[in-house]
């Protein structure tokens, strides 16, 4: 009996040290980097010069289906820091301040509260109200190191890098100073071979390069420190980038990021596959990160977080999707929805009248910008090249093993069908599941929430959500046939059915001529955003003066994005009349210095340097 008793003590002691029972808690070392899609060595990219992450690959666990949720920082940060989607959060516009609920937590209080000493060196842009984000570290600032912890605490230690930032190639370096030749730079097939493209593709490898040595630096001073074996270390980019059709855009080239995870040998029950230097195909996206947090430190995953852990013993099974979003970028309106499994990409463009390539000033820094739209408006680019400055597809599904540069789009293939309703019913899913606050446009949303968190106003409202996507799906999507059910939306009193509705009869064009009675109507709506939408049809239909009234009144507006939306539409009808110019001068003119970045000031100045 005493043997029977030694052999099943034994027994669980092992079973524990399997799991790690007897360890201390890891420490957590995350190393992030700017705007960079997998263009490292590593990853198969023989033009890269990556040396130190190919090494962090070979002695841990590279993803190859890691995914930002949103082809943009400030979004894509919000879903890590909570493990709620942004558009689920309502922060899914760039550089919006809306208020978190209370619900939600941050992940850096949750793990302070299990004992780890967390520091940030040193970027935020959470895209949450910033009193909601005071004190969430233990320290943040380009000071901040996990050496300053107390004795014996485990830390939780964020270096980010902003060298391969967009920014890196506004200012181009000499063509001779660089280290990968433009000469030598394979294109992707929808940008022209123009010399300022391939210079700032060689330019970014560069840069890629730059930040691979600053990831080394990072490495060798956690070596240095004696802590490397008892430290877990993620590497990843906060999403793709940055060329143009990256950053922003719901492609591999915007959303599929390198995935890089580190686990010493004393924690090998944590592996994720046999050995390391193994790839892992399993679909992961940011909104697991908080998740996996949780897992890693033994702590409950709260409800609220919508993401699945992938290491830890909260592991989850592998999901079959990951998903993505695409709303306002800073002062331009457009709204995409795209899920991906790991062959296809399908994308659900909500404004497909606005092409892709619409102005931002910040992208046009890029000299390959101007180039790529240059080449294109003078007639020196193939359709493939040109896609990206007309309208969009509604629908875009892509083949991404055969198709990795996704210009093939099977929306409208047969043999393709029922793929097509596969990924489209997964993202109708997801959207409701989630409760996505992007239905609602921005300015509706302030006037609804007076000042509560988006994120509760979703859930306590008795609106039906399925109901308004499925009216935002058959309006951004119209035949003639739909021309009686929009104009019943038109008279809804729901507001947002109400602006899809008008979005419809704008999209359909002339076909819409029946409907200018209801469209004169809806100018009075007390939605401003459904009266924009109704003027901008009503401009189209050729009631130009009518909708230019009702533009200018929204320019006078208080709410700010009401003046942004009314901006939008008037940069897309190109309309210069001098009533519009002196009204937009009022609104740069009008700004304090302080508010000069926002995003009315913005597009205003966009406006204005057109006319010059």
């Amino acid at each position: 009996m005493k043997l029977l008793f030694l052999c099943i003590c034994a027994l669980f002691l092992l079973s524990c040290s399997d799991r790690g029972e007897d360890l201390p808690p890891p420490n957590i070392l995350w190393i992030t980097s700017e705007d960079n899609s997998p263009l490292l060595g590593c990853y198969g990219d023989a033009f890269a010069t990556t040396p130190n992450l190919d090494a962090l690959a070979a002695r841990g666990f590279r993803y190859t289906h890691a995914f930002a949720n949103a082809p943009v920082c400030a979004p894509s940060r919000n879903t890590m820091i909570t493990g709620v989607y942004a558009n689920a959060n309502g922060h899914q516009h760039m550089r919006s301040r809306y208020p978190k609920s209370d619900a939600v937590e941050l992940y850096p209080r949750l793990l302070r509260k299990a004992g780890y000493y967390t520091t940030n060196n040193v970027k935020e842009d959470f895209n949450i109200d910033p009193e909601q984000t005071k004190d969430v570290w233990d320290e943040r600032s380009r000071e901040a190191h996990y050496r300053n912890r107390p004795a014996g605490k485990p830390f939780f230690a964020i270096f980010n890098c902003t060298i391969s930032h967009e920014s890196s190639i506004h200012d181009s370096i000499p063509s001779e100073k660089l280290r990968h030749k433009p000469e030598d730079v394979t294109l992707p097939p929808y940008h022209p071979d123009t010399r300022a493209l391939r210079h700032d593709w060689a330019q970014y490898y560069d840069k890629v390069e730059d930040m691979d040595a600053w990831v080394g630096n990072i490495l060798r001073e956690l070596e240095e420190s004696g802590e490397a074996e008892n430290t877990i270390v993620f590497y990843f980019s906060d999403h793709g980038g940055v060329l143009g059709r990256s950053k922003r855009f719901l492609y591999e080239t915007g959303t599929h990021v390198p995935f890089i995870v580190y686990i010493p040998e004393k924690y090998k029950h944590l592996y994720p596959a046999d050995e390391p230097g193994d790839v892992v195909d399993r679909m992961i996206s940011f909104v697991d990160l908080a998740p996996t947090l949780m897992s890693l430190t033994r702590q409950p995953i709260p409800g609220y977080m919508q993401g699945n852990a992938f290491l830890g013993e909260q592991k989850t099974t592998d999901p079959e999707y990951a998903f993505m979003f695409r709303d306002r970028m800073d002062e331009r309106y457009d709204m995409s929805r795209s899920v991906r499994d790991k062959r296809f990409r399908y994308i659900r463009n909500y404004m497909p009248h606005r092409e892709h390539g619409q102005h931002l000033p910040y992208l046009w820094r890029a000299p390959s910008m101007v180039s790529w739209e240059e080449a294109c408006r003078a007639g020196k680019c193939s359709d493939v090249q040109m896609a990206f400055w007309n309208p969009k597809s509604a629908e875009e599904l892509y083949d991404v093993e055969e198709d990795p540069w996704e210009i093939n789009n099977l929306a409208n293939d047969p043999k393709y069908a029922d793929v097509l309703a596969r990924m489209r019913g997964a993202l109708r899913e997801w959207m409701v599941r989630i409760r996505d606050t992007g239905f609602i446009p921005e300015a509706e949303m302030i006037q609804q929430c007076a000042g509560q968190a988006p994120y509760d106003h979703m859930r306590n409202t008795a609106a039906d959500l399925g109901a308004l996507i499925d009216v935002a799906d058959a309006a951004t999507r119209p035949t003639a046939n739909d021309l009686d059910r929009l104009q019943t939306w038109l008279r809804s009193g729901n507001a947002p059915t109400r602006y899809w509705a008008a979005t419809g009869l704008c999209i359909l064009g002339e076909q819409a001529r029946p409907a200018l009675p209801q469209l004169r109507a809806a100018l009075a709506d007390p939605s401003p955003n459904v009266a924009i939408a109704a003027a901008e049809a009503l401009y189209k239909l050729g009631d130009v003066e009518t909708a230019r009234a009702s533009l200018l009144r929204a320019l006078k507006h208080e709410n700010p994005f009401v003046r942004t939306h009314a901006l939008n539409v008037l940069a897309v009808l190109k309309e210069d009349s001098s009533e519009v110019r002196h009204a937009v001068r009022a609104i740069v003119e009008g700004q304090s210095t302080e508010n000069q970045q926002a995003y009315d000031w913005r597009m205003g100045q966009a406006l204005m340097e057109k006319w010059k």
